[in-house]
């Protein structure tokens, strides 16, 4: 050891404190490490590293470089492009109303919604209409059927976010150009709400981005994932219906962080939004379907 010391041409103790703190950083690397792998199987693999490194409030590249090293890697959403929109028919078609106004001030204002497929383990599959509040990106209402009937399907979709109080009178409601939107029993929700419909352009996916986002999303994260469990096709409707709840409400609403909201979960955030507001500006709600 002297002669290690002497060749260094540091003292001994100095050399004895290296080994101490390069011990601690050792233990202390070994516990982020835990720490990381811990949040990413929490949230079965759905966080990179930099929700993870917000959630730890750790450097984001350290916690990249702790991933890369344990291989832990990321579910990503895959391309898809389902066949759920019936756009061929002679119904009038309402106008895109989010291309006249401002991005939205408050919640409640501007809600997006679109529908998608499920596959089911025997063949088949059911259909998942989702109505998203583009401010705070919560899923305000949804609603999983086996057909694509408007009545079963949009309608009561729509119904679960007027239920909750979670749509401002005079909402825009935009959608594409589907038939179970311009259906009778859809319109006639929308009106006796005094909710205002607005519609995608012709053949213009980017203009119902945000719900296409969630779908994209929501399949990679609950249908494709290869988790613990995957669940790459459901048993049948009501085992949709149960992991979609488990998912949506569970999950995606309460805890999982959004890079556009402030790293906050819709939730979070919307609660953060009334605080600001005060009581005295809360906006006038439908309530009544």
């Amino acid at each position: 050891m002297r002669v290690l010391c002497r060749v260094m041409r540091v003292s001994r103790s100095c050399f004895y404190e290296y080994l101490r703190r390069r011990a601690l950083d050792d233990a202390r690397g070994k516990g982020e490490a835990a720490r990381v792998r811990e949040c990413f199987y929490l949230h079965r693999r759905r966080y990179g590293s930099r929700r993870i490194a917000h959630d730890l409030k750790m450097g984001r590249c350290r916690v990249r470089r702790l991933m890369r090293e344990m291989n832990l890697i990321a579910i990503q959403p895959r391309s898809f492009k389902p066949r759920t929109t019936d756009s061929g028919h002679d119904k009038l078609i309402s106008p895109n109303l989010l291309r006249e106004v401002a991005l939205p001030l408050t919640w409640g204002e501007q809600i997006v919604g679109d529908i998608t497929y499920l596959p089911l383990i025997g063949g088949g599959f059911v259909y998942l209409a989702t109505f998203q509040d583009r401010k705070t990106k919560r899923v305000v209402g949804w609603w999983i059927a086996d057909s694509l009937e408007a009545k079963g399907l949009v309608v009561k979709a729509l119904q679960m976010s007027l239920r909750r109080g979670l749509i401002k009178r005079g909402a825009i409601i935009h959608t594409d150009r589907g038939s179970q939107y311009v259906s009778k029993d859809y319109r006639d929700l929308l009106e006796r709400c005094g909710l205002r419909q607005s519609m995608s352009g012709k053949g213009n996916c980017y203009d119902n981005a945000q719900a296409e986002s969630f779908f994209s999303r929501f399949k990679a994260e609950l249908v494709t994932a290869d988790t613990f469990e995957p669940i790459r096709a459901f048993q049948d409707l009501f085992h949709a219906r149960q992991e979609a709840f488990s998912y949506i409400e569970g999950y995606y609403n309460r805890i999982r962080l959004h890079s556009s909201i402030d790293n906050m979960s819709p939730i979070e955030f919307e609660k953060e939004l009334k605080t600001k507001a005060g009581r005295r500006n809360m906006p006038d709600f439908c309530v009544h379907v």
